[in-house]
């Protein structure tokens, strides 16, 4: 199988959808890999790199589109990318199609297959390609709201670990997935007072027998939320339902009754944001002001640590997408009914339900077109 890589063109995103690892293994497998020139620098890569592992360097992502049968990518295509997706051909990268009609429009009309990263499973019930990136975000979340948080920045002027006779940042961290769970233990090592809120009590369980003493734990009723949201320095949105919008988490109403300069960083912003004054952001104008209240919302957040994110996604992403090359997409979605769960459009119908559900359209089950 042809398998080509274009160089990522969303505002600051830096990451590639293939090292020079995965393209060695893919040709290893006997496929030929195409990337575009240029495409790896941001995280790392030369092209040379790239050539060394046996890859055929190619001018533009026109050339990549036109030739080759699997498109892999980071980032959800772009309108001109989309324009360029050909009948038949195979795209394996992040969708996030909930909240984007326009984009889950294109798909349907270009006749491809498409498979999301982000809606593929595991036999725990966890997503696997969505893991890494949710760990790199989660991880930056406190970093990105204690700058956020500095007077310079429009935030209260509250430094997160305090200092001796001050106390420090409080911090509310809504969801305890993975996303959370990591926010939370490097808010924690940066000092501030950490509480994660969320509906299971398994995972507030589990939370609690393994980081008690680093932060706490609450359950996510309204009233406790709004409660300990309105005395929050910082609110970190961590939540997720695979492939659908994120819900509302935090209204418009509420901000005024949060302490001014406060800070919402919003990391389901890529599913349409968990606070009703969400909108997305890019690294280079990453936050605005609403009712006095600082909102950072950057929608490809683990781009800002390009080496490391490709690196993870990589690792997390090759075994699949060796699967869908050695063995077509429809034998490897066959064997493997996890990876079936990541496909979202497959020659203009819809295959993800909760996606159907939030744009009210109708949607098929994957098995359905298999």
């Amino acid at each position: 199988m042809k398998i080509g890589c274009p160089t990522e063109i969303k505002a600051q995103e830096y990451r590639v959808g293939l090292t020079p690892t995965a393209a060695a293994e893919a040709i290893v497998h006997g496929h030929e890999v195409l990337i575009q020139k240029g495409a790896g620098v941001g995280a790392g890569y030369e092209d040379a790199d790239y050539e060394i592992a046996g890859a055929r360097l190619v001018e533009t992502a026109e050339e990549i589109f036109a030739e080759a049968e699997m498109i892999v990518k980071v980032k959800e295509p772009q309108a001109n990318e989309r324009a360029m997706l050909s009948e038949g051909q195979l795209l394996f990268t992040y969708l996030h199609l909930a909240p984007d009609r326009a984009q889950t429009d294109d798909l349907l009309a270009s006749g491809a297959t498409c498979i999301a990263y982000e809606t593929v499973t595991d036999r725990m019930g966890g997503l696997p390609l969505l893991a890494p990136m949710s760990e790199v975000a989660g991880r930056l979340a406190p970093q990105m709201g204690a700058y956020t948080l500095q007077k310079a920045n429009g935030g209260r002027g509250v430094l997160m670990g305090g200092v001796p006779g001050v106390f420090p940042a409080r911090v509310v961290v809504i969801g305890g997935g993975v996303v959370g769970t990591q926010a939370a233990r490097i808010a924690a090592g940066m000092g501030a007072d950490v509480t994660v809120l969320d509906m299971s009590l398994p995972r507030l369980r589990y939370l609690d027998d393994v980081f008690g003493g680093v932060f706490k734990t609450g359950y996510a009723s309204k009233t406790g939320t709004a409660e300990l949201v309105a005395r929050a320095d910082m609110v970190i949105g961590a939540v997720l339902i695979p492939g659908a919008q994120a819900p509302k988490l935090i209204s418009r109403a509420q901000l005024m009754d949060m302490q001014p300069g406060a800070v919402l960083v919003d990391v389901a912003i890529d599913q349409g944001g968990c606070f009703e004054t969400s909108k997305p952001t890019t690294h280079q104008d990453p936050s605005f002001e609403v009712d006095g209240i600082m909102h950072y919302c950057v929608a490809n957040m683990p781009g800002a640590v390009p080496r490391t994110s490709t690196q993870a996604l990589s690792h997390a992403t090759m075994p699949f997408m060796l699967s869908l090359a050695d063995k077509g997409w429809q034998q490897a979605c066959r064997e493997d009914p996890h990876l079936a769960a990541g496909l979202n459009v497959q020659a203009g119908t819809l295959t993800n339900r909760a996606v159907g559900a939030a744009q009210e359209r109708d949607a098929v089950d994957p098995s359905a077109v298999l």
